[in-house]
């Protein structure tokens, strides 16, 4: 095979047929099952969201109701993956401790019977149910505190604010962190999203696969984005310090987080359903002194970048958001795989519909013929 046929990071190459959602990057366009996530974002929530990726279709009144009691009955974990989290490191990291408790899941659950329709369904709602108490938990358990159990009274995005200060959220709060959960829940097939595909096509049990694809999504470069944009505003410290700050990364040709996108060549419309979020925020419980900075810097980075298609991605607002909302910095990425799983899980529905193992081919760059060299020699050598 040519070396031409190289693709780094298989950019362009198309790796499945999905009717799951739809990016135009450049019209700044995403879709979930052709509807758009503007719309999404104003009229639906995040269960119903997720019931439209999965099966296909949004559903009836009466469906979704079905749907939410499942997944409302189904937030409790077993005490023993409970005991075992009491044993993670407090210094460890929220997505580590969530990829092991994912993966733990498995041990209860995984019977592999993956042409049961009921199996399919009972793994859909243990897992959206599951992982959002599991972030809470460890949350809580790293403070030396015992988890806060969920409410079967509350909805969905209000117990998963619940469970992380044990006070009921207001419903504003509760209303944008619904709509946050509904931007992340999906977006075609990024790296995460493949993991979880490729692991799915070798028919294990789904708690492996959203562990797997868990552990992708922790990279800087996929979701552990949002904390670094918070670490980059806080560095900045100020808006005059904004164009000074952007002109030494340009001249180190370092990265600037939450701008640049592999797809969108125009401002993530993610990024602008955020930005408005945080404005609703800020008038109600007051302005974060970083928002300005954000403003500036991207105004400035416009004017420098703009020619070369780089503007905020979905990161670069959720951040601020997230912040606002009392969510700890290193919990921003586990939240956004709290709102992935719909996707991850769409994604494993549609690849075992359809499925073929995964097996990429490589161009191969080493030496042939290399004779063998003896121990000794090489103790000689290598001295």
């Amino acid at each position: 095979m040519s070396a031409d046929a190289y693709k780094p990071g298989l950019e362009g190459v198309p790796a499945t047929q999905s009717s799951i959602s739809f990016v135009d990057g450049k019209q700044g366009i995403l879709e979930y099952r052709g509807i758009s996530i503007e719309e999404l974002a104003a009229k639906s929530n995040f269960l119903e969201t997720a019931y439209l990726l999965i099966w296909g279709v949004l559903p009836t009144q009466e469906e979704l109701d079905e749907f939410e009691h499942e997944i409302r009955f189904h937030r409790r974990i077993k005490y023993r993956i409970r005991d075992m989290m009491k044993c993670f490191p407090e210094s460890g990291h929220p997505m580590d401790a969530l990829q092991a408790s994912a993966a733990a899941l498995g041990l209860f659950y995984s019977r592999r019977d993956l042409e049961n329709p009921a199996y399919i369904r009972a793994a859909v709602v243990r897992l959206l149910a599951k992982i959002p108490t599991m972030v809470a938990a460890f949350q809580l358990m790293r403070k030396g505190n015992d988890p806060v159990q969920p409410r079967d009274d509350l909805g969905y995005a209000d117990n998963c604010l619940y469970m992380l200060s044990e006070q009921k959220p207001d419903p504003l709060a509760a209303r944008i962190f619904d709509v946050c959960l509904t931007l992340h829940a999906e977006h075609t097939i990024n790296a995460s999203t493949f993991s979880a595909m490729v692991t799915a096509s070798t028919l294990t049990d789904p708690y492996a696969i959203i562990a797997s694809a868990v552990g992708t999504l922790g990279g800087p470069l996929h979701g552990g984005a949002n904390e670094e944009v918070i670490a980059m505003l806080e560095e900045i410290g100020s808006v005059e310090n904004v164009r000074p700050f952007l002109q030494q990364r340009l001249q180190s040709k370092a990265k600037i987080m939450g701008f640049g996108h592999r797809v969108y060549k125009v401002k993530d419309p993610r990024a602008i359903i955020l930005q408005g979020l945080a404005e609703q925020l800020f008038e109600k419980f007051g302005r974060d002194q970083y928002y300005d900075i954000a403003v500036e810097l991207e105004n400035v980075v416009a004017e420098e970048l703009g020619h070369r298609g780089i503007y905020p991605n979905v990161d670069y607002y959720s951040g601020l958001v997230y912040r606002k909302l009392g969510i700890p910095t290193d919990l921003f990425t586990p939240v956004f795989a709290i709102a992935r799983v719909a996707g991850w899980l769409a994604h494993w529905k549609e690849q075992i519909e359809q499925n073929r193992i995964f097996r990429p081919t490589q161009i191969y760059t080493g030496q042939h013929n290399v004779a063998y060299t003896p121990m000794a020699e090489r103790l000689t050598a290598s001295l």
